[in-house]
């Protein structure tokens, strides 16, 4: 195989540099699927079968036979899911998948050894029934599940936040483009970038470079940019952590999380990069799992807020496309609810897809049996299942 950089390098002189003064809004209306294909796909479907495509899961999540704590990472160091080491599909996880279809897989650094591995791995993922999307966290800098990877011969990243420091949204495409050429290369449809956050606190722990500045108005730019920079390679960018994670002390992937700032306050920071990110055209948002007492009156989790992620990024922001969490097995949501309030109570507030429950099964059934019950109802479910038919039609492999 030739090496990746020399291609990456004419893919990236092929993309020209106009997008660099002004980022596209629109999604090629060649490539838009016509809402009557979507409807007709929907009514098709069993509720099992629309019900699987609002969960994006590890692939540990459908091997039932392995038992481990999925309190994750972001540098995906947990020794127990380390030492498992999934990187092929089993009979288990087709056993499963037989009755509990996915929308989306998303890999981490355990899953990945090196090219040939990879290889394999990917159509073994397609062909599992759901039709899931095959997703990453590859942000750059120290998320960067390949990136990151020796055996992978790849550009690095310093981090956003160098890039940010240069003042030239050039190197926000130029990132962006990059990974997204990669990543295009070896399969994937999803990227779980860029960081929208704006890292105002200085005593954060978690954000912290990953941003791209502690300045909206400069971060802004860097983040529609990168979005572009995947979308000519042909990638899925997703802007996070909405309503922003800049302005906090503690990691939700361990425990609770909270800003204290208004919404007013938020308006004037953290929302110029989101807004940005929505104007661009943005196809994913991905929540936090912080409180914002201040906001909706409670020390709920964004995630969990209908405030949040209806009365305010869809109805004031006017955000129509997919929300999805973060990752639902970490530490802000398993230590406050279990996996059937998590996922229930995740879609009650508005959210499109469930990334990463702790226990996929038990999640899915719950929703289910909430639609049964009436507590959801599949009028709620088809609303999300749209938007994700809609995105995957516009995903052509």
């Amino acid at each position: 195989m030739k090496s990746i950089k020399l291609w990456m390098s004419a893919a990236i002189l092929i993309c020209g540099t106009s997008v660099f003064t002004a980022c596209s809004n629109d999604d090629d209306t060649d490539n838009s699927p016509s809402l009557d294909d979507v409807e007709v796909q929907l009514q098709k479907m069993t509720l099992r079968e629309k019900v699987g495509q609002l969960f994006y899961v590890r692939p540990e999540c459908l091997d039932t036979t392995i038992h481990f704590n999925l309190v994750s990472t972001i540098d995906d160091s947990a020794d127990d899911i380390k030492k498992i080491k999934l990187q092929a599909v089993n009979a288990t996880m087709l056993g499963v998948n037989e009755k509990y279809p996915v929308g989306g897989i998303i890999l981490y650094a355990h899953n990945i050894e090196n090219e040939a591995q990879l290889a394999k791995f990917i159509p073994q993922i397609r062909a599992l029934k759901g039709s899931p999307l095959l997703c990453i966290d590859e942000e750059g800098g120290r998320v960067a599940r390949i990136g990151n990877n020796d055996n992978f011969n790849v550009e690095k990243f310093e981090s956003m936040g160098a890039i940010g420091a240069t003042g030239d949204p050039k190197n926000a495409y130029n990132c962006g483009n990059t990974i997204g050429t990669y990543l295009n290369h070896y399969g994937f449809d999803i990227d779980f970038a860029p960081v929208a956050d704006v890292n105002t606190n200085p005593e954060n722990i978690v954000i912290g470079a990953r941003a791209f500045s502690d300045n909206p108005e400069v971060a802004a730019p860097m983040v529609t940019n990168y979005l572009q920079g995947l979308k000519d390679a042909g990638v899925i960018g997703c802007i996070k952590h909405f309503p922003g994670h800049g302005d906090t002390k503690a990691d939700t992937h361990f425990g609770y999380a909270q800003s204290m700032k208004t919404w007013d306050e938020m308006k004037n920071c953290e929302m110029t990069t989101f807004k940005a990110g929505i104007a661009w055209g943005a196809q994913l948002i991905m929540t936090a799992h912080i409180a914002t007492p201040n906001v909706t009156g409670s020390d709920i989790p964004a995630t969990m807020s209908s405030v949040i992620l209806q009365d305010k990024l869809r109805g004031e922001l006017g955000y129509q496309n997919i929300i999805i969490t973060d990752a639902m097995e970490m530490g802000a949501i398993t230590k406050q609810y279990n996996n059937a309030e998590a996922a229930v109570g995740t879609l009650l507030a508005g959210a499109d897809i469930v990334l990463g429950p702790q226990n996929f099964v038990q999640a899915f059934d719950a929703v289910i049996k909430a639609v049964e019950e009436g507590k959801l109802t599949e009028q709620r479910i088809d609303q999300s299942v749209r938007r994700v038919l809609k995105l995957k039609k516009q995903i052509r492999r």
